[in-house]
């Protein structure tokens, strides 16, 4: 059954609200993707989350406040980590830092590590949504696990059905791609867990120079799975060609009539908003493989090949 699906007016905040204080699940719209919202505080809402995902319970969830002042109630932030979050907050970065005992956030939403993942989101609804319920929301993209991350409520919709109890409508997303993941090391080091929406070029302008993780067991991050983002089609990275019954996912001018195209100007911020639209509009076709043209690895383009990799591994 399909979710029921609501313009994201106030009244409909408040109805989602209320029925996130009372342990029930909302998608609701951010910047990047769509959302499943349930109360960070409520263990059992949090397994919701990973039952209506089919979520493992070592991915640990990221959890939504309102703002820097919200986000030092659940976790110790280093000074590298503030100065992140005073030039990207409300915004798309999510920062993973040490969690404060007395934080309310429940440890199954942390996956069982002794660290928990903040962000604040710019949109208004989301921002809206949080400030009525008065709780952080732990809130991953709304889709299976493993499937293409929703960055239309219709989207979230089909995946989900009546798992959650409404979602809130606001339109495409305007990034289409998830927030990036910074932690910070022992060293005082920014660690880049996921690249995402901000590039490594904004980041590294405020903090310098990003480490890249290694030999991480289990993940850290959200988002850090090899398999992931996967359509139900195999994908073919870096394909310059197509072949017998195979969808083309084209960046920039293309010779081939039956495509769809991330850019035709290949600019990686509108690549990035159609990244997940166009992946599932071409697995709806029937095509056994997705073949995927090269993408630049500059600015957007890591988040982007960062997505299409996972999609593309073995599974």
């Amino acid at each position: 059954m399909t979710a029921v699906v609501v313009s994201a007016n106030a009244d409909a905040i408040d109805r989602a609200a209320a029925a996130l204080l009372h342990g029930e699940l909302v998608v609701m719209p951010t910047e990047t993707v769509y959302g499943l919202a349930g109360d960070a505080t409520n263990p059992r809402a949090v397994a919701r989350i990973y039952a209506a995902k089919g979520r493992p319970q070592f991915n640990p969830l990221i959890s939504h406040v309102c703002g820097l002042d919200d986000a030092l109630k659940h976790a110790v932030l280093s000074p590298v980590a503030m100065r992140l979050a005073e030039a990207f907050w409300p915004g798309a970065l999510t920062l993973v830092a040490q969690r404060r005992t007395e934080s309310p956030i429940a440890e199954l939403a942390c996956a069982g590590l002794s660290s928990v993942a903040l962000r604040a989101p710019a949109h208004p609804v989301a921002q809206a949504l949080l400030a009525a319920v008065g709780r952080p929301l732990a809130a991953p993209s709304a889709n299976r696990s493993g499937r293409l991350s929703p960055t239309h409520a219709r989207h979230a919709a089909e995946d989900l059905g009546d798992d959650v109890a409404l979602v809130l409508d606001a339109g495409p997303c305007a990034m289409g791609v998830e927030s990036s993941v910074v932690a910070v090391d022992e060293a005082g080091r920014p660690v880049l867990l996921r690249p995402g929406a901000i590039s490594r070029e904004a980041l590294e302008a405020v903090v310098g120079p990003l480490a890249d993780p290694r030999g991480v067991d289990a993940p850290a991050s959200p988002g850090m799975l090899t398999s992931h983002y996967a359509p139900r089609a195999s994908v073919r990275l870096n394909a310059v060609d197509v072949r017998p019954g195979e969808a083309y996912l084209a960046f920039g001018p293309t010779p081939f009539a039956h495509a769809l195209n991330l850019s035709p100007s290949r600019d990686l911020t509108e690549a990035a908003a159609n990244l997940f639209a166009h992946l599932r509009a071409l697995d709806a076709t029937g095509a056994a493989c997705i073949a995927v043209a090269p993408i630049p690895e500059t600015g957007l383009g890591e988040a982007i090949n960062d997505r299409l990799s996972r999609a593309a591994a073995a599974r």
